[in-house]
C-alpha cells in the first residue's frame, strides 16, 4: 500500500507541481498525493492540484482559533501518513508537531543551518545569502518539529551563487537546481521508510 500524502500549501504551489511531475514520471512511486490542503482561499496551488485531480480542501489560517484543530480532523479523516509542507506559511505548534512525528517534511530555501529559522522564509532568505556574501548557497529537506527549521535534515543541495544574481533570480535558480529535485526525492524515500514499516 503506497503511502498517502497530503501537500500543505499556502501561495503558487510551484512545489507542488514539482511533486505533482515527480509522481507522474514515476520518482515518486511509494507513495501517492491524496489531499492538498490551502491556508487560503484562491491561491494557484488549489488550481494545480484540481488540474491533476487531487482533492483540495481550504483551512483558513486568518482569524481561526481552530486552525490546528481542523487540519488534524481532515488529516486522520483522510488516513494521511505523510504531510509535505510546499510554501505553507504557517508555523505549527508542538502540539501538531509531535502528533506527526517523522511524518512532516518540509524545503528551505538556503543550507540549514545557514539562513534558516524564525523570519526566513521567501525571499528574505535569498536578501540574506547575498548580503553576507556566501558564494555557495542552496535548499534543505527536513523533518519538522517544534523549532523552525530545526528537524533532521533529510537531504541538501548546493547551488553557487553568480555575480549580480538578485534576489528574485537567486530564488528561482535554487527553486530550479535544488527545491524541485531534493523535495521528490525526499518525498519518495519517506513514503518508502513508511511503507516499510507497515511491513509492505
Amino acid at each position: 500500500m503506497k503511502t498517502k500524502i497530503a501537500v500543505l500549501v499556502s501561495g503558487g504551489g510551484t512545489n507542488l507541481q514539482a511533486l505533482i511531475d515527480a509522481q507522474q514520471s514515476g520518482i515518486i512511486k511509494s507513495g501517492e498525493i491524496k489531499l492538498v490542503i490551502s491556508s487560503k482561499e484562491g491561491v494557484y496551488a488549489l488550481t494545480r492540484a484540481e488540474n491533476a485531480g487531487i482533492d483540495r480542501l481550504v483551512i483558513e489560517r486568518k482569524g481561526n482559533p481552530d486552525f490546528e484543530k481542523q487540519l488534524i480532523a481532515a488529516l486522520e479523516e483522510n488516513g494521511i501518513e505523510l504531510i509535505i509542507l510546499a510554501g505553507f506559511m504557517c508555523i505549527l505548534s508542538e502540539k501538531f508537531t509531535s502528533r506527526f512525528a517523522n511524518r512532516i517534511i518540509n524545503v528551505h530555501p538556503s543550507l540549514i543551518p545557514s539562513f534558516c529559522g524564525a523570519g526566513y522564509y521567501g525571499l528574505r532568505v535569498h536578501e540574506a545569502a547575498l548580503e553576507y556574501g556566501v558564494k555557495v548557497t542552496g535548499a534543505t529537506v527536513h523533518f519538522v518539529n517544534e523549532i523552525p527549521d530545526g528537524g533532521k535534515i533529510i537531504f541538501q543541495k548546493a547551488v553557487e551563487i553568480k555575480e549580480g544574481d538578485t534576489p528574485e533570480v537567486l530564488q528561482r535558480r535554487v527553486m530550479e537546481e535544488a527545491e524541485w529535485k531534493i523535495l521528490p526525492a525526499a518525498a519518495e524515500k519517506v513514503s518508502y521508510d513508511i511503507m516499510k514499516s507497515k511491513g509492505n
